[in-house]
């Protein structure tokens, strides 16, 4: 039986009854099916008791908080079923030791990269993000590795421009608050990437408070946000640049004041249908050749880090084929 992303955009009560959960709200009540759901992301204020939590554990459902602006604000995150012991003391070690370390980070900016170079390539826009990368080569310290990571996600941010219609203009990135409607759906599309990867992180062996690109820190999965670095380019941007050009967003979908700009409620709900499509749509696996969904795609590089960090195989970022 396959199982979905089940998402809540409004405001309402989560109940349960025996071993059935039921979304209750203004308009009614809506049965869950819990053998049929995969993770939850909340972007209404929900209420819920121990009973759905102790039923959403035993399923391993987790459920992903995002606060009234749209951006990720934490998670329910179910007891792990899956521990290893030796990975875990793998997995620090390698956190701990300093070129190991810096080997997995480089990866990290390198996957990222890689795949923004694919975006680029595909609108045939000119950039010196290979050149930028490259000095990778010469780095011996994370702050620098991180600072090659900004300046090349900078260079990209600068590109947008040349992508997008002149009414829907970036004009430099500004994150808290988001200044304009791209911003807006950067942010709005990176927190979905985040708690995307956390969801595959859990279905792991892998501790996701252990990072190597971002410091780990007690408020934050900070090796989701390594993870996320590689698919925000092919699934978050490729996102925005077809729904916008193909005007699929409008300045209606969005509320505007002197200082911010954020989805409205009905912009929110066409981007996450959107974003859900893109996790679900399948595409011919080079190496396992068969056909995986692009959320599957996150697994297998959780997979793949894994290994590393056990000495099975070498990391190999993924690249975008298409």
């Amino acid at each position: 039986m396959s199982k979905k992303n089940y998402y809540i955009l409004s405001e309402g009560i989560l109940k349960r009854k025996e071993n059935t959960i039921y979304f209750v709200n203004e308009k009614g009540k809506k049965p869950i099916p819990i053998n049929k759901v995969y993770s939850i992301y909340a972007y209404g204020q929900i209420t819920f008791s121990s009973q759905v939590m102790s039923l959403l554990s035993k399923n391993g459902v987790p459920i992903h908080f995002f606060n009234y602006y749209g951006f990720y604000s934490g998670s329910y995150y179910p007891r792990e079923t899956l521990l290893s012991g030796d990975l875990l003391v793998k997995q620090a070690d390698y956190y701990l030791n300093i070129q190991k370390r810096l080997e997995l980070a480089k990866l990290f900016v390198e996957g990222a990269a890689n795949n923004i170079l694919k975006v680029l390539a595909y609108y045939k826009i000119e950039n010196n993000i290979k050149e930028t990368l490259s000095e990778l080569n010469s780095t011996n310290k994370i702050t620098e590795i991180m600072n090659i990571e900004g300046r090349i996600r900078s260079e990209y941010y600068s590109k947008f421009d040349e992508i997008l219609p002149d009414d829907f203009k970036m004009e430099g990135r500004s994150r808290q608050p988001p200044k304009n409607m791209i911003n807006s759906l950067i942010s709005f599309g990176n927190s979905m990437m985040y708690s995307t990867v956390l969801t595959e992180l859990y279905n792991t062996q892998l501790n996701p408070t252990i990072s190597y690109l971002h410091e780990p820190s007690e408020r934050r999965f900070s090796l989701s946000l390594d993870l996320s670095e590689i698919f925000k380019p092919i699934f978050v941007d490729r996102l925005i640049f077809y729904m916008v050009n193909k005007r699929m967003l409008s300045k209606k979908d969005f509320n505007e004041d002197l200082n911010c700009c954020l989805l409205n409620d009905k912009g929110r709900n066409k981007f996450i249908k959107e974003y859900n499509k893109r996790l679900e749509k399948t595409i011919k696996h080079k190496k396992l050749k068969k056909n995986v969904s692009y959320q599957r795609l996150i697994r297998l590089e959780a997979y793949k880090l894994k290994k590393h960090i056990l000495g099975i195989e070498k990391y190999d970022p993924f690249v975008s084929w298409w």
